[in-house]
């Protein structure tokens, strides 16, 4: 069984540190994944956007993970650090997918029939994924955040977008967010959504179906936010880069 992450240093003396400290979350889930590779490209972008510079060539980071996991927290925090779009599935997609779960016979906020899973959701992702390429082919780098569950299961898929995005010269990063149960339940009741009704009405049905030891089948890094704690960095990051006035 991994450990737990260890209590945060508080002592951050400088921006840089407090973002190389939170970054530090980012560790290799295999040994063909570079994270310090990964790390100086965001730190990097963080620099230049401060100072007014742009990246040379575009980068796409897929972070994904299970409902309440934190993977949102994590790549608003890597846009934020980086300047680059996110592009949020469910931002993207949910006013779309609710009305065509109507139109189908279903339920606007069902997201565990085989209705949605075999009929709507592939039309999500295939959304999302459109959106990155527009925005690649522009040269512009772009944060995907999806729970990417079934993407992530298949090395044939995780093959061609690495295949995909080799031929576009584009640096690829998958980041897979790693959390437990309790955590993400708190999460999942504290933003309320809609979607999330059944989860919370069958909790103990639903993690069931949750595979704590999944991990992405091709080079990817885990950031391990068991007990919150790399948000916990991420918003303490913030803070030294707000001049702590959050």
């Amino acid at each position: 069984m991994e450990s737990v992450p260890a209590a945060i240093d508080r002592s951050l003396p400088d921006q840089s540190q407090a973002v190389r400290q939170a970054l530090s979350s980012i560790r290799e889930g295999t040994a063909d994944a570079d994270g310090e590779a990964l790390r100086d490209r965001v730190v990097d972008a963080w620099r230049r956007r401060t100072t007014g510079g742009s990246m040379d060539g575009p980068s796409v980071v897929l972070v994904g993970g299970f409902a309440g996991s934190g993977k949102s927290e994590f790549a608003k925090f890597l846009g934020g650090l980086t300047g680059w779009p996110i592009l949020d599935k469910d931002s993207l997609t949910r006013p779309l997918v609710d009305q065509l779960l109507v139109a189908l016979g279903g339920e606007a906020h069902d997201r565990s029939s085989a209705l949605y899973r075999e009929k709507v959701r592939p039309l999500e992702y295939r959304c999302l994924m459109e959106a990155a390429w527009d925005n690649v082919d522009c040269g512009i780098s772009t944060i995907l955040d999806a729970p990417f569950i079934s993407e992530f299961s298949q090395a044939e898929w995780m093959q061609r977008f690495q295949n995909r995005c080799r031929s576009k010269r584009v640096s690829v990063a998958t980041i897979w967010v790693v959390c437990d149960p309790e955590s993400m339940r708190e999460y999942i009741e504290f933003r309320g959504a809609a979607r999330d009704a059944w989860k919370m009405e069958s909790w103990d049905e639903y993690i069931a179906t949750v595979d704590l030891e999944l991990r992405p089948q091709g080079p990817h890094f885990v950031v391990d936010n068991r007990l919150g704690a790399a948000v916990a960095m991420v918003d303490e990051a913030r803070d030294v880069l707000s001049g702590g006035d959050l």
